[in-house]
């Protein structure tokens, strides 16, 4: 079965910084566009960072310049490198991947559990 596994959130003052950690676990055939996506309290959900297999980026135009995603494929993880955090980036941060399991011939999407980050003024 095919998991997405996140760490890395916590807490920051204004202007710090945390990196974010996601490792698909499982059965894992293949795994395309990985990426992250926030969601603050009674809001939706919206897309930070994709990066697909072959390092192609694409980012949110709120985090541009701030955050770096990256992916290390031989060990099916992807990372989120949040800098100079703000108040107002407080949420959720869940990951998202499209994942082929082993003896299935089509790509699945996943969603990890999320994991918290909290940035004080």
């Amino acid at each position: 079965q095919v998991r997405l596994v996140e760490s890395g959130g916590g807490s920051v003052q204004a202007g710090g910084a945390l990196r974010l950690s996601c490792a698909a676990t499982g059965s894992v055939f293949n795994i395309n566009d990985m990426g992250w996506y926030r969601q603050a309290p009674g809001k939706q959900r919206e897309s930070v960072a994709v990066i697909a297999r072959g390092g192609n980026t694409n980012y949110a135009d709120s985090v541009k310049g701030r955050f770096t995603i990256t992916r290390d494929n031989a060990k099916n993880m992807v990372y989120l490198q949040m800098n100079s955090l703000k108040p107002e980036e407080k949420a959720a941060y869940y990951c998202n991947a499209d994942i082929q399991p082993w003896k299935l011939g089509i790509s699945v999407n996943y969603w990890g559990q999320g994991t918290q980050v909290t940035v004080s003024s």
